[in-house]
């Protein structure tokens, strides 16, 4: 008997840094609604990593599909882009400010790997275990997600000034209503 049922989200999305940022906070919501708070830290990152990676490097376009599946107790994440060059774990220089993403992914992650497509692309994906204390969690029925970013995020305005000159008081006291009764 299956204690626990598939649980399938789809995020498809431009990566550019706005994005990335919101595919983080869904990926996070995702988790909790499912009750796998402690995979929130290790699963945002690694697919922060993942996201950046399509951001720098990937050819022609940005356009790329995240995945997350959670089949009994095991979370896989996959980022799948349309460039067929593949990641290969390199070793950082010291000095060096990129080039630790694949490392980052596999020193958190259960495993992780790399498939070539048949489109063309690839999937770089990573897993994690489910932690007993969640495993056990309440059973639910099937859950499939999909969320698709289609608009670029807009550019906002330098700020010219800062933006609070003061740190904002919160106004703690009561509040009166107006109307009788």
């Amino acid at each position: 008997m299956i204690s626990r049922p598939n649980k399938h989200c789809t995020v498809e999305l431009q990566a550019l840094p706005p994005r990335i940022g919101q595919v983080r906070r869904i990926v996070s919501a995702q988790l909790r609604y499912w009750n796998l708070d402690p995979l929130i830290d290790p699963a945002a990152l690694c697919v922060t990593e993942l996201l950046t990676n399509v951001h720098q490097h990937a050819e022609p376009d940005k356009r790329c599909t995240v995945e997350i599946d959670l089949v009994l107790d095991r979370l896989t994440v996959s980022v799948r882009d349309h460039d067929p060059r593949l990641p290969r774990l390199a070793d950082a220089d010291d000095g060096s400010t990129h080039g630790r993403g694949l490392a980052l992914i596999a020193a958190v992650s259960d495993s992780w790997g790399v498939q070539e497509r048949h489109d063309g692309g690839k999937v770089v994906w990573f897993s994690l275990p489910v932690p007993e204390r969640a495993a056990g969690g309440r059973q639910t029925r099937d859950d499939r997600t999909t969320v698709t970013l289609e608009q670029p995020a807009p550019a906002l305005p330098p700020l010219e000034e800062p933006a609070f000159e003061q740190p904002a008081v919160l106004d703690r006291s009561p509040v009166r209503s107006t109307v009788p009764g």
